[in-house]
């Protein structure tokens, strides 16, 4: 299968599968990095993650936008990025066609039960992605056999960043800061500590 497909795919069934929000495309795109570094590593889904959260627009509308580009130029922005919006797009359409004759069958709501805590799952799942990306940058492992691994990737510049956000955010003070100046306070340090 030509790569260019097999991209278009891969976000394809982000969209799917996705269900819970833009977080929840991310377990999606750990394992793509982990098994196609090509289209985009580790490190660069973390920078990806950290400039999408802070820009306009879904976080992964944002990060396929990116990703086709960098690897096709603007077709492939364009193509990714209908691959992931796609079919969302069409399942709502299918269940909002539906849902005025059969929102109050017991079955419907069963199924949109089951779903919330599929949701929260992801966004779960989301959340562990991006702490394994922040506090372990060079770990790479995809599989539970890998995450027994995990701990010779530490980076104490990174978990001492994140144990001191963690600690701010309990702070009644600090807590009530606007977000956007966690993120600008958030992107000088990193910035100082790469460096």
């Amino acid at each position: 299968m030509p790569d260019f497909l097999l991209l278009c795919l891969n976000f394809m069934k982000a969209g799917l599968f996705a269900v819970g929000g833009g977080l929840a495309t991310i377990p999606f795109l750990s394992d793509m990095s982990a098994h196609h570094p090509e289209w985009f590593t580790r490190a660069e889904m973390a920078d990806m993650i950290a400039v999408a959260e802070s820009t306009p627009g879904p976080v992964g509308i944002n990060m396929a936008t990116y990703v086709g580009y960098k690897t096709y130029g603007v077709p492939g922005a364009i193509l990714c990025t209908l691959s992931l919006v796609l079919p969302s797009f069409i399942v709502i359409l299918i269940v909002s066609g539906l849902w005025a004759k059969y929102k109050n069958n017991p079955y419907v709501k069963k199924v949109f039960g089951a779903l919330r805590p599929a949701a929260v799952g992801l966004i779960l799942a989301a959340g562990f992605s991006v702490f394994l990306i922040a506090v372990f940058p060079e770990y790479a492992g995809s599989t539970a056999k890998d995450l027994l691994t995990v701990f010779q990737y530490f980076d104490w510049k990174c978990g001492l960043l994140f144990v001191a956000f963690m600690a701010a955010t309990q702070i009644p003070k600090v807590k009530d800061l606007h977000p956007i100046l966690y993120i600008v306070f958030a992107a000088v340090l990193g910035i100082v500590i790469k460096l």
